[in-house]
């Protein structure tokens, strides 16, 4: 790879608090550890109107969309952590894809998409650590050409798992993570040969 890996790391939750962020930068670490460049974004920095076809008709893409396409674009990957809100993803995290997904003039389909690489984690308080989540995202991905390598985390009991600081308390979870944010970015370095 002639460049280092480049990794967009990013939380589905809005939340400001929220245990997928937290998550989120424990892998980043791993990722950063591994060689990547890593971007954390926080997805509520990029607030778009729910999508809408009449909207985009009219007015075309939102310009947090346009961004969040561009950031996709300039990485080679994508490190995804997202709660479980009624056995699936959050409304906003599902706007923000659909919004990416929309082809600007000029522009193949699904352009920050395919080719792309992307590991998932999901924290919850619940018991199933958000698992279903985790099942629905990989869906969608797959289906707009992204790559979802099989590792995998679900982090149960999240609101009893960070320190005050984000760290993840259980040194074994937190290796997970990290291992994780790693993994990401040897596939990633591996398909760029």
């Amino acid at each position: 790879m002639p460049h280092a890996p480049r990794v967009l790391a990013f939380a589905g939750s809005l939340r400001t608090g929220s245990f997928n962020k937290m998550l989120v930068r424990v892998a980043a670490e791993g990722a950063r550890e591994a060689g990547a460049e890593v971007t954390v974004l926080d997805l509520r920095e990029l607030s778009m109107p729910i999508y809408d076809a009449d909207i985009e008709t009219e007015h075309g893409i939102p310009e947090n969309g346009k961004r969040l396409k561009s950031l996709m674009k300039e990485n080679d990957g994508l490190l995804i952590s997202t709660p479980e809100y009624n056995t699936s993803v959050p409304g906003g995290l599902k706007n923000a894809i659909d919004w990416a997904s929309r082809p600007e003039e000029g522009e193949r389909e699904l352009a920050c998409f395919d080719g792309k690489v992307a590991a998932l984690m999901s924290a919850s308080p619940g018991a199933f650590g958000g698992m279903r989540s985790l099942l629905t995202l990989r869906a969608i991905l797959a289906n707009i050409r992204v790559l979802v390598i099989p590792q995998q985390l679900a982090l149960p009991r999240a609101h009893e798992a960070f320190a005050a600081d984000g760290r993840l308390i259980d040194p074994k979870r937190a290796a997970a993570a990290r291992a994780i944010g790693a993994e990401l970015v040897r596939v990633t370095a591996k398909l760029a040969g």
